[in-house]
């Protein structure tokens, strides 16, 4: 019990960590990194490649970022799942 509320009383710190501290910073991604520090390398490149597909809000480039996330973890999972049961059913033979 007394383990638990510790673990408990952490994760609560931690969560509340960055409110009391102030910390307040813009969450940028690698693309936007690596165009700046292009940019400031090679000022006249010329990107070679266009997206195929560009989503019309950041919105909805979320939502596709995390449904692909959320079917590879569910693929990796699965497949994970599926091998532990085969290694268990064999087990019991």
């Amino acid at each position: 019990m007394k383990k638990s509320l510790v673990i408990i009383l952490m994760v609560c710190l931690l969560v509340a960590m960055p409110f009391v501290l102030g910390i307040h910073g813009e969450f940028g991604g690698s693309d936007g990194q690596a165009e700046s520090v292009i940019t400031e390398m090679a000022p006249d490149y010329q990107p070679w490649f266009e997206p195929v597909f560009e989503p019309a809000s950041g919105e909805i480039e979320s939502l596709l970022f995390t449904l692909q996330g959320s079917l590879g973890a569910a693929v990796i999972f699965y497949i994970l799942g599926f091998y532990q049961g085969r290694r268990s059913r064999h087990a019991d033979h």
